[in-house]
């Protein structure tokens, strides 16, 4: 078993970082020219190339995904010359990047061609500018100064005095161009995905983690209840009709179920938003979450997406159950028994069901996958907050942070529930034994 798992979690990594490489090489190539869709059609060349720049997406590919996986706060460093720390802003959680110099932490500016640096105080909030006195440009090989820093929007930049470089930011009001000596070079600092940090979002402007952990929270409370209510009623019909084949409820369950699994989601829900929220008025026929703690709130939000994924889920999972079921019923050592005048409960619960179960747990493992993924539609159709529509919004947006990191953390989910499975076997079969 040691070596089982030893192998496995050897197998896990190695999956995801083939998973990751291919993942953000396909949003690389299908998401297209991003600062469009930020800035706009109307945008100028020069006012996307300086967004690009900030977004750091001028860097080469093969950097990106460096960044993007193990952070980009490494190669910062090296350029900066002092250690860079992340710290957490006291009102809002987020992340505040500093330069760990002699004197405090520290940020600079650039304005009207002069340096200014302020300090962090012990109550989080930045000192007042102060002109930096001392000499801290360096010359580049072509005889330009240029001085590495950390800004106040979280990057690690390169001013080059006398460059006169225009940049353009993005506010509420649109974009706003900042004339003078601005950043010829940006490194947006992260931690990357392997530390939890996988950026910012370009959709809201701030960290996916923390954007995107309340979504998550949300989906895995559907997909807990709806496990809770699919599973143990999809094993009870599928073992039931397995053990009446060909009579009336084996007749009834399986039509039903192939039914219920043949409907897509969006028809099922649309029914019971008119029979059960509009019809009937027993749930909110629209679902409105207005804070982030909604559905332990008002728990009647979880009612229609549970039973349009109960409808959809509980028809597979019996029909699985049922095939398996009349398998296992069918064998040698099941009819000997019956014949031999064992009670046919026994029979079933003490010899079938442990065998029986074997196929059905492999699906029962892939759809929590898909409970906890795949959920898309569900979740766009009654507006729920979720994993889903997290990657909904992020993929249509173009938002690349956003729907790398939603999309690991399915694939994470993925392995560790086939590592599950797989250990399940081992109790439902003692014969199974792993080396």
């Amino acid at each position: 078993m040691p070596r089982f798992l030893a192998r496995s979690a050897v197998s896990a990594i190695i999956t995801m970082l083939l998973v990751s490489i291919a993942l953000f090489s396909l949003i690389e190539v299908g998401s297209g020219d991003i600062t469009v869709k930020i800035l706009g059609v109307f945008s100028t060349p020069e006012q996307r190339e300086s967004y690009r720049r900030q977004l750091g997406l001028d860097a080469s590919v093969q950097q990106r995904y460096a960044d993007w996986l193990a952070g980009s706060d490494w190669r910062a460093e090296n350029e900066v010359g002092y250690d860079l720390v992340a710290v957490s802003n006291l009102a809002t959680g987020e992340l505040e990047w500093w330069a760990d110099t002699p004197d405090g932490l520290a940020r600079w500016s650039m304005e009207d061609g002069v340096l200014y640096i302020q300090y962090r105080q012990d109550d989080g909030s930045a000192s007042a500018k102060v002109a930096v006195t001392t000499d801290v440009w360096q010359t580049d090989e072509l005889g330009n100064e240029f001085f590495w820093g950390v800004d106040n929007n979280n990057n690690a930049v390169k001013w080059v005095q006398g460059s006169g470089e225009a940049v353009y930011v993005l506010t509420k009001a649109g974009l706003r161009e900042e004339a003078g000596d601005g950043p010829v070079q940006y490194i947006p600092l992260k931690k990357g995905m392997m530390r939890g940090d996988p950026g910012e979002s370009l959709q809201t402007g701030r960290p996916v983690a923390i954007t995107l952990l309340p979504r998550l929270r949300n989906t895995l409370v559907l997909a807990l209840v709806a496990f809770i209510v699919v599973m143990p009623l999809a094993l009870i019909f599928g073992i039931w009709a397995g053990i009446n084949e060909g009579r009336f409820i084996d007749r009834f369950i399986s039509v039903t179920s192939l039914g219920a699994t043949a409907t897509p989601e969006f028809v099922t829900g649309i029914f019971l938003i008119l029979i059960l929220g509009i019809w009937l008025e027993v749930v909110p026929a629209v679902a409105i979450f207005d804070s982030a703690d909604a559905i332990f709130e008002n728990p009647a939000l979880l009612v229609l997406p549970v039973l349009t994924l109960t409808a959809v889920e509980l028809g597979y999972v019996a029909r699985m159950t049922r095939a398996s079921m009349v398998e296992v019923m069918d064998t040698p050592y099941i009819r000997t028994a019956i014949i031999k005048g064992m009670p046919k409960r026994r029979v079933v619960f003490r010899h079938a069901l442990r065998n029986a179960l074997l196929a059905p747990i492999t699906i029962i493992m892939l759809h929590v996958n898909w409970l906890i993924g795949g959920i898309v539609v569900v979740e766009v159709i009654f507006g729920y907050p979720g994993l889903g529509k997290y990657v909904y919004d992020a993929a249509i947006f173009g938002d690349f942070n956003a729907v790398e990191a939603a999309a690991m953390i399915t694939v994470i989910i993925a392995v560790a529930t086939r590592l599950l499975g797989d250990l399940a076997y081992t109790f439902l079969n003692p014969r199974i034994r792993y080396s």
